[in-house]
């Protein structure tokens, strides 16, 4: 099929704003909401128009504003289509007469402009092909299946629904979002965009700008960030302004998920070629790669995927992300330096991998001790002068580092307020949190204040993103353009 058209959703608490949501959309449809609307001219919400509009008015017990009578819904749509609506939405429950009148003498007057709906927001539906069935009989041009997934996997089912080339598939929340992204290869007619109006929205101009929605088609590349928290991250700026800059027929976005299986799964059905791997995957990636780099195996971890004919392939670019930006801002060699590092995961190990390259003396702190002996396992070793290069630090951290690293989520854009070290002391050189977000955090903030040079993990993620887009691509993306997506946003 061709590439899905993008439908924008707008509403409004007075004609007056309806309208103007209405005429400011940019998208190559307008969903109109009629419901909510205190002043509601239905003739008025149509006239002047310059986009194909779909006029819904969604009840409350479909997930909607509009509170009233059914009879007054009924006359609310009958009259959408008497004023030449593109396509009336019709839900699919109200055909079967459960909620009063049946709404089946709309779609028999002109089938070619309904579109007949169904919504959960609960789940999917275990009779998801029977209910998309029943759909289709009553004639519409069009069906729309809306669902919420709990997981990435959970959207598959809509490929299926889709192949009819009648149907509008959404997946509605965090994990549904890339049935919203990747529209043309779920095969779904168009697909929704807006400022939150239902669950997982994205804002069109985002969806058009970043995503270059229009431009996705069946021979797009996929990329993508696979965490727990994927929704929160730079990355898709980052990466999807370097394909734009490269034109490359390529897109980033953002994979959530509970579980990595849940990723894989996903990926091979969607044919994902590579994916940047955060918190809590990086062990996982590498345990599930079929080959990997010696530095990768060293760490343990792998931040980054490539798919093969045998699987996928790992590499981990956090080890030369982080040193790039630390040796200009430490401001002298690491050779002999004390390092702290915090932290008992995958980005923890890269750090110390790293840190003991350049020789440097680190320790690793941790709340449980055998968190910590996860990351130091196998990279101990004395040096020629009998002292230990790496050790188990105590808890709490004492104050004689030159160098703090800081490799815990604390700080994460969803805990940018909390810090592993409140208070401090901060009596070192420099403290460096691999955590980003768009304010300062709390452990940078106050080793700032206590007269500490500080660095977050910005200038890491640009750096070692550059060195994954290589590693996709076969060629480095253009000079500044993964920093400078970052700056126009932030």
């Amino acid at each position: 099929m061709a590439s899905s058209l993008l439908c924008e959703t707008v509403t409004g608490q007075s004609m007056a704003d309806l309208r103007a949501a209405r005429d400011a959309a940019v998208a190559d449809m307008v969903e109109v909401r009629l419901d909510g609307v205190a002043d509601l001219d239905v003739a008025g919400a149509l006239s002047g128009r310059d986009k194909p509009v779909v006029v819904t008015c969604r009840p409350t017990w479909e997930g909607g504003r509009f509170d009233g009578s059914e009879d007054e819904r009924h006359r609310i749509l009958a009259d959408a289509l008497s004023f030449g609506a593109e396509f009336v939405d019709v839900e699919w429950v109200a055909l079967h007469g459960i909620h009063q009148p049946r709404f089946g003498d709309i779609v028999a007057r002109d089938p070619s402009r309904v579109v007949v709906s169904s919504h959960d927001f609960d789940g999917v539906p275990i009779d998801l092909g029977a209910r998309a069935h029943d759909m289709r009989s009553h004639g519409a041009a069009v069906i729309k299946v809306a669902v919420m997934p709990h997981a990435l996997c959970d959207t598959l089912p809509l490929l299926e629904v889709a192949r009819g080339g009648d149907a509008v598939v959404v997946g509605m929340g965090d994990a549904g979002v890339p049935t919203r992204l990747l529209a043309s290869r779920y095969g779904s007619r168009w697909s929704y965009a807006g400022n939150g109006v239902a669950p997982g929205q994205i804002a069109a101009t985002r969806m058009l700008s970043q995503f270059r929605f229009r431009e996705i088609g069946a021979l797009t590349r996929i990329f993508g960030v696979v965490s727990s928290t994927a929704m929160y991250s730079f990355s898709p700026l980052m990466h999807n302004a370097a394909f734009a800059a490269a034109g490359l027929d390529a897109v980033y976005v953002p994979l959530q998920t509970a579980a990595f299986a849940d990723f894989d799964e996903f990926a091979s059905a969607l044919g994902v070629e590579g994916v940047s791997v955060t918190i809590p995957f990086k062990g996982d990636a590498l345990r599930a790669s079929s080959s990997a780099d010696a530095l990768t195996r060293q760490v343990g971890a792998a931040n980054t995927l490539r798919r093969s004919q045998d699987g996928w392939e790992a590499t981990n670019t956090d080890v030369a992300g982080f040193l790039a930006p630390l040796e200009e801002a430490f401001g002298q060699p690491l050779s002999g330096a004390c390092a702290s590092v915090i932290g008992g995961g995958g980005s923890a190990r890269a750090v110390v991998v790293a840190l003991l390259s350049r020789g440097a003396r680190v320790s690793v702190h941790t709340r449980r001790r055998d968190q910590a002996e996860t990351v130091t396992e196998s990279l101990a070793g004395p040096s020629d002068g009998g002292h230990y290069e790496l050790e188990i630090g105590s808890w709490p951290i004492p104050d004689d580092w030159d160098l703090l690293v800081n490799c815990t989520p604390l700080g994460s854009p969803t805990m940018r307020d909390e810090s592993p070290l409140p208070g401090g002391p901060f009596k070192g050189r420099l403290v460096y949190d691999v955590t980003y977000g768009a304010s300062e955090s709390r452990l940078l903030r106050e080793a700032r204040e206590a007269g500490c040079r500080t660095l977050d993990g910005l200038s890491m993620l640009i750096a070692q993103a550059e060195r994954q887009f290589e590693w996709w691509t076969g060629r480095p993306p253009v000079p500044g353009v993964m920093r400078a997506a970052i700056e126009r946003s932030v």
